[in-house]
């Protein structure tokens, strides 16, 4: 797979983000309603991936400063034809070492308890359960996590 920066609101980004959206109707009955500006995706306050598979788009994800040290994941998401082959994983480990790049110490993620691929995910990728955050804090089927994020040696980075 071949990962590109992207803008948010590029046509192949649109697409990708739409058929999470979709995934999130068919698993909850809504699209997310988390406010998203596609500006906070653009460096500096931001970075959003779209993977490829010979030319045709495949996976995304992207993340956006939240406070301080902080960057939050958004639109985590691989087509059902695609899944299954490690490039969730690859896209996560990208959008870490660039938040991490950027000067970001921690990311924070909003998921929910119908997903419970992306949970595994996150938690073997060694994110842990936070204080539940954003629009969807008080909903029961919400899980918030966060990691500490480390550079490429493994040496956790001062903050």
């Amino acid at each position: 797979m071949d990962l590109r920066v992207v803008a948010y609101d590029d046509p192949d980004a649109v697409k990708l983000i739409d058929g999470v959206q979709q995934e999130y109707v068919v698993r909850y009955g809504e699209m997310d309603i988390t406010p998203v500006e596609p500006s906070e995706f653009a460096p500096p306050l931001g970075l959003f991936l779209v993977g490829y598979l010979d030319d045709v788009p495949v996976a995304c994800g992207g993340w956006r400063v939240r406070g301080d040290d902080e960057a939050e994941l958004k639109r985590m998401y691989v087509v059902d034809a695609a899944r299954g082959k490690g490039f969730a994983r690859a896209v996560l480990a990208e959008l870490e070492r660039t938040a991490f790049a950027a000067g970001r110490t921690r990311l924070v993620l909003e998921s929910g308890l119908k997903q419970p691929e992306a949970l595994a995910l996150y938690r073997s990728a060694g994110y842990a359960d936070i204080p539940k955050f954003g629009v969807y804090r008080d909903d029961p089927l919400s899980v918030c996590m966060g990691k500490v994020l480390e550079d490429m040696s493994g040496d956790l980075r001062a903050g």
